[in-house]
């Protein structure tokens, strides 16, 4: 069983778990981040009304290789929560969760390796519940209270969350969540964009895709997507 941790305000909850160390997997939660962070040292807006949980799991003989089962495992929890009020849920690869074509949540993974495997493994959630945005934001990002048109109990999402956190799930219930396989998509890379046709997601977890007819397996380090 984790050790669960409830905190009203923190920098961060991977940092938290970062700082706290001990050898036994926790759970920590805030009702606000000052200094949220999503993948690529983005910002992570972490205000009042959402979800912030990360969890540490302590890790033996854990192979490298084996690394995109940890993304599934909090895409599809955080899919499966959405799920279980109503919305409709997208996952846009590798990491993220979109409703009505919004981000409504993000995951940030921070890997330990020793000699090959992933010794600890920390993922962060932020997950937008009751969260109201203005601005550049508004075009990109949503909450559920947006998509349902009402407000919900942040105590009891963060719970349903939690539990489904607890399972296991495979490629194909992460693939179950993407509607786009078939569709042009845009592929950055390097600052350049290129078109082309999404194929599929393999097991371990590259982006296959179609560009001039010729097939390519991506990683999510080498480029990032975008959705037409």
């Amino acid at each position: 069983m984790a050790k669960i941790i409830e905190l009203d305000e923190v920098d961060s909850t991977n940092e938290y778990l970062k700082r706290l160390g001990g050898d036994e997997d926790a759970i920590v939660s805030a009702a606000r981040q000052t200094s949220g962070r999503g993948t690529k040292g983005r910002a992570f807006v972490s205000d009042e009304g959402g979800v912030y949980v990360s969890v540490l799991r302590i890790r033996r003989d854990f192979d490298f290789s084996k690394a995109f089962s940890i993304m599934i495992t909090s895409c599809v929890a955080v899919c499966r929560t959405v799920e279980e009020y109503g919305l409709r849920p997208v996952i846009k690869w590798s990491n993220d969760v979109l409703v009505g074509g919004r981000k409504i949540s993000g995951t940030l993974i921070e890997n330990t390796l020793s000699s090959g495997n992933i010794c600890r493994s920390i993922v962060g959630i932020g997950l937008n519940v009751n969260n109201v945005f203005s601005g550049e934001l508004k075009a990109i990002a949503t909450s559920m209270s947006e998509q349902a048109g009402h407000a919900f109990s942040v105590a009891e999402v963060r719970r349903t969350l939690t539990k489904n956190l607890e399972r296991e799930y495979t490629v194909a219930d992460y693939k179950r969540y993407i509607d786009w396989f078939g569709r042009q998509v845009i592929i950055i890379r390097e600052g350049e964009r290129t078109l082309a046709t999404a194929l599929d997601v393999d097991d371990v977890g590259r982006l296959v895709v179609s560009v001039g007819g010729e097939v390519e397996r991506l990683s999510s380090g080498e480029i990032s997507l975008r959705l037409t």
